[in-house]
């Protein structure tokens, strides 16, 4: 494990790499906190990427998160993308419960991690979803972006026509500064199992009735790959569903502002953190 500080010298962020080995492979993770570590004890925001993620298209999300609400952040390549080891294979059209049975438990131990703010972006919100309610004893507070919970038509047009365009390799080596070689299975992984008849009749609704806290749902009305039915679906009668106009697939990138107030307003309300009014130093 290798630590570096930020560069910007007014938030004293302390940004940590981990190497994380688990039975399937080595998971590459990183981690923003302060240092020393301000305030009462706090609950890290677990953030899962999406269908072509990994730590570095958070981009300033994490530390921007880190410094409005005061929550560590935690972010990690799932297997297969990134800088973790390559997949063995192909994903199954279970691959979003193996994630959270298999993989998330030994993340948390690795990173001694006890209770826990799922958040998850696409079909790493599904996988937040499902952290939620696997760890209903744990997760304090369910947040989603852009997340699909079921398979519509709305969200294969947007597939399929992902799939023609990274057909052009020159559309597909843009991914390799972030997966390396691992790019053509990425893109693979996403299209082909998204577009499988196995996967057809997938669905997290049955996973939701389990998640016992508080539920924030953001969703771009403008979304290519998702109705705004999905953060209503994930939201249900007691959660929060913020839908933002104008915007499409990654909300915390097209309107970080916006995004990070809502995460903030949320984490307030539900009594997880306190406003920050200055930066840490």
């Amino acid at each position: 494990m290798t630590q570096a500080m930020n560069e910007t010298q007014a938030t004293q962020t302390t940004i940590t790499t981990h190497e994380i080995s688990t039975e399937q492979g080595r998971l590459f993770a990183q981690s923003w906190d302060w240092e020393p570590s301000v305030g009462p004890a706090r609950v890290p925001i677990i953030l899962i990427h999406d269908s072509l993620g990994c730590v570095p298209l958070w981009r300033q999300f994490p530390e921007n998160l880190l410094r409005l609400t005061g929550q560590p952040v935690i972010a990690y390549d799932r297997l297969g993308f990134g800088r973790s080891d390559p997949h063995p294979g192909v994903l199954s059209a279970d691959f979003i419960a193996q994630e959270i049975e298999q993989i998330f438990p030994q993340v948390l131990d690795a990173l001694q991690i006890g209770d826990f703010i799922a958040c998850g972006h696409s079909v790493g919100g599904a996988m937040a979803v499902e952290a939620a309610a696997r760890y209903a004893d744990r997760c304090k507070a369910l947040i989603t972006m852009g997340a699909q919970v079921f398979v519509e038509e709305h969200t294969l047009n947007g597939i399929r026509q992902a799939k023609i365009d990274f057909a052009d390799p020159e559309n597909l080596s843009r991914l390799d500064k972030y997966h390396g070689q691992k790019s053509r299975w990425v893109v693979d992984a996403w299209t082909d199992t998204w577009l499988s008849q196995a996967f057809s009749t997938w669905h997290a609704r049955d996973q939701l009735p389990g998640v016992q806290c508080p539920i924030l749902a953001i969703h771009g009305d403008s979304d290519p790959y998702g109705s705004t039915e999905h953060a209503r679906v994930i939201a249900g009668n007691t959660g929060t569903a913020d839908i933002l106009s104008g915007i499409g697939h990654v909300p915390y990138r097209e309107d970080e502002q916006r995004t990070l107030n809502s995460i903030q307003t949320f984490l307030i309300r539900c009594g997880l953190t306190e406003a920050v009014t200055q930066e840490q130093s």
